[in-house]
């Protein structure tokens, strides 16, 4: 988990080596130019959708680590926009579901682009220089944060289940040990929670993120 989020973030390419905040408006004008495009005028969407892919090229993302992660969004949005002709008897609404999808998928790999090419450290950074608000940014810090945290309980959680299975591995049995991991997981998130909340209160939280390197050129 540690490197799942952003694994290929500190790479030194040279989508790697622009500032921060190009990094942020450039993923922002792509999505907004995606979203703005008129039906018409697709064609433009499959450039951008080109213009993304050479973008992750060269910052260095792997075609596998793309291909996977479309490969479970566009399913969940064919679902989404299938409704489009099924509601005129499959008869029309097939090119604005294309468009749909283009326009998803661009934006998608816009922010696959940024998210692997700018660490979360250097966003919170970048967005501290934009003037956002210090509440905005402890709340994003802390998100990020116990995503690990959740991961290494889960983790905790599989491998105690798997001790105690002894092997069986019916559908019945997984439901049970599913439903029952979320709920441990819940409640020991919300001790895990408190437990670094009492922490930072004793070492002089004040509500504002500090950061240990602030990059002048985000």
């Amino acid at each position: 988990m540690s490197d799942y989020l952003d694994r290929y973030a500190r790479k030194k390419s040279l989508c790697h080596r622009l500032p921060g905040s190009i990094k942020i408006v450039t993923a922002i004008v792509l999505i907004l130019t995606a979203i703005s495009v008129p039906l018409e005028r697709w064609p433009i969407l499959g450039v951008l959708l080109v213009v993304t892919y050479l973008g992750l090229s060269l910052a260095g993302v792997p075609l596998a680590y793309l291909m996977r992660r479309v490969g479970l969004f566009l399913p969940m949005m064919f679902l989404l926009t299938i409704s489009l002709p099924a509601s005129q008897g499959f008869e029309r609404g097939w090119d604005l579901m294309g468009t749909i999808l283009l326009r998803s998928t661009v934006s998608l790999m816009s922010v696959l682009w940024l998210v692997n090419t700018l660490p979360f450290d250097d966003l919170l950074v970048t967005l501290r220089n934009w003037k956002f608000p210090a509440v905005l940014l402890a709340t994003l810090a802390f998100m990020y944060r116990f995503l690990f945290v959740s991961w290494d309980e889960l983790e905790r959680l599989k491998i105690a289940r798997r001790m105690r299975s002894f092997g069986r591995t019916s559908l019945f049995f997984r439901w049970k040990s599913l439903s029952r991991m979320i709920g441990l997981l819940m409640i020991r998130g919300l001790t895990r929670s408190e437990r670094v909340h009492g922490a930072m209160c004793a070492r002089g939280w004040t509500g504002e993120v500090v950061f240990l390197e602030d990059d002048s050129d985000t």
